[in-house]
């Protein structure tokens, strides 16, 4: 019931009792009303990344990690963490520049007898690492001719394939703009103005897109390997190699004014990314998708589009999980809080046993899974049937979770079974998260063919990452014709 309806209902106290017996029945029905309101409006105020699908940023100040503070380790570096800091360079060829400073006194302080700086020792090194001052290098390329004296033809010299006009960028440019618009997401005005601030030269938009499109296009080769090697498949065979865990999750993006939806898969060596206009079963059978092809695990959400695939083995996400089990147990929902301690105990002891539970172990862990469902099953509502009888009856949120609890079991359960099947779908998150930074510095893509590009290049730089090679290079490599790490 809503406030316009409020208005409508004469509430003045009327003057017989069958008349103050219908308005006792307004009331409360207004009463039930406005509690229910109220309810959901609290709700939604609980929400946050911790107990929902919220993300992260939207907890301002209040921002904690989701469930790692459950371990109780400290802050920052833990025991046995490798630091990582600048280390003295004792290669010769290495050292750039060298200061070699002697005292100040020419006499001893002690008898005052003339220093002889021949005989002076080195005493201590330390090394300051800083950047040359940025400049452009301008090569350039002289043809040169040389006429027959005989006859006097004349013969040219050849400028190399790819020097094509009087001047222009080279590779090393190229490469930065690429890798600061898409790997950085910094916009094409604010790499102009980079390059205003650093060299000097006002580089054109339209050079910048043209090297994006350069980049796209050459990838290609280099995206078709990663997506072998994701599919666990190279020319019709097993490649040991490749992986069979793999990741996917899926963002929505702004393309041309329209929500479209970027989609990855990826593992700890290989991403690969593709837009598409759905989020569901269309895009997930698109030639592009890698899921029709694979057949090992994934992890993902419960987005039921994922379980139409019967050809791979199913994980689900257990951050997932955990983020409802809190949200119910801020309700005092007490089976959602024994699942949410029982999944986290299991991670424990995962950890504790190297990547996997012993058998006894696992034999307990299902019969504990079945006695919390089963306890949860007795004491969540059944769905109860629409007033207007028409569609599916509507269930509480924590019948909804039970349901999906019973029903992928196995794939709840596939980090604790299975050694090679992580807890989290982490990996596929953090891979689609620079693509929010990037919409928020850029707020969109102009066109599909843009946000496509953007896709192919990313993938490309995230998969050198995580191969942790030089992603510059490699960038440089494609641009010079070589071979880069995946070609």
């Amino acid at each position: 019931m809503d406030i316009k309806l409020l208005k409508r209902i004469d509430l003045n106290l009327p003057m017989t009792i069958e008349g103050c017996h219908e308005l006792i029945l307004k009331q409360q029905a207004l009463i039930e009303s406005f509690i229910g309101r109220i309810e959901k409006l609290e709700e939604q105020t609980r929400k946050n990344s911790k107990n929902s699908n919220k993300p992260p940023s939207s907890d301002g100040l209040k921002k904690r990690p989701a469930f790692a503070r459950e371990t109780g380790k400290k802050r920052g570096g833990q025991n046995g963490h490798k630091g990582n800091k600048l280390q003295l360079v004792e290669k010769e060829e290495e050292i750039d520049e060298r200061e070699v400073l002697y005292p100040d006194a020419s006499n001893c302080r002690g008898c005052g007898s003339v220093l002889d700086k021949s005989k002076a020792l080195l005493s201590e090194i330390r090394q300051e690492f800083d950047l040359p001052e940025p400049k452009l290098l301008v090569r350039e390329f002289q043809k040169m001719e040389i006429g027959c004296s005989c006859c006097g033809t004349k013969h040219y010299g050849m400028f190399p394939e790819h020097i094509k006009a009087t001047t222009q960028y080279g590779s090393g440019v190229r490469s930065l703009t690429v890798l600061l618009n898409n790997g950085f997401a910094l916009p094409v005005k604010k790499v102009q103005s980079l390059f205003v601030d650093l060299f000097g030269y006002q580089i054109n938009e339209s050079t910048i897109v043209n090297n994006s499109i350069l980049c796209y296009n050459g990838l290609e080769p280099t995206e078709i390997v990663i997506k072998e090697k994701l599919t666990n498949c190279e020319n019709g065979k097993s490649v040991t190699e490749n992986v069979n865990v793999g990741h996917s999750d899926e963002t929505g993006v702004r393309v041309a004014g329209k929500l479209h939806w970027l989609h990855v898969f990826s593992s700890a060596l290989y991403t690969f990314f593709f837009v598409h206009e759905k989020r569901g079963k269309e895009a997930l059978n698109d030639p592009q998708s890698i899921l029709p092809k694979y057949s090992g695990w994934v992890v993902h959400d419960c987005w039921a589009s994922y379980f139409s695939f019967e050809g791979v083995k199913h994980a689900l996400c257990g951050a997932h999980i955990l983020r409802e089990l809190y949200a119910l147990d801020d309700k005092g929902t007490i089976w959602a809080k024994w699942f949410r301690r029982y999944l986290l105990t299991l991670l424990h002891l995962i950890k504790q046993n190297n990547g996997c539970l012993t058998k006894s172990q696992q034999q307990k862990a299902l019969l504990l899974y079945e006695k919390i469902c089963a306890y949860a099953n007795e004491i969540e509502p059944l769905p109860q049937k629409k007033e207007s009888g028409r569609g599916r009856p509507k269930a509480t949120k924590g019948r909804n979770l039970l349901n999906r609890l019973i029903k992928h079991q196995d794939g709840i359960l596939a980090f604790a079974f299975h050694s090679e099947v992580p807890f989290t779908n982490n990996l596929a998150e953090r891979d689609l998260r620079p693509i929010k930074t990037k919409q928020k510095v850029a707020g969109c893509f102009r066109t599909l063919e843009g946000a496509q590009r953007h896709a192919r290049i990313f993938g490309f730089i995230s998969t050198v990452r995580k191969n942790e090679l030089n992603i510059f290079n490699e960038l440089k490599n494609l641009f010079d014709n070589k071979k880069t790490a995946f070609s």
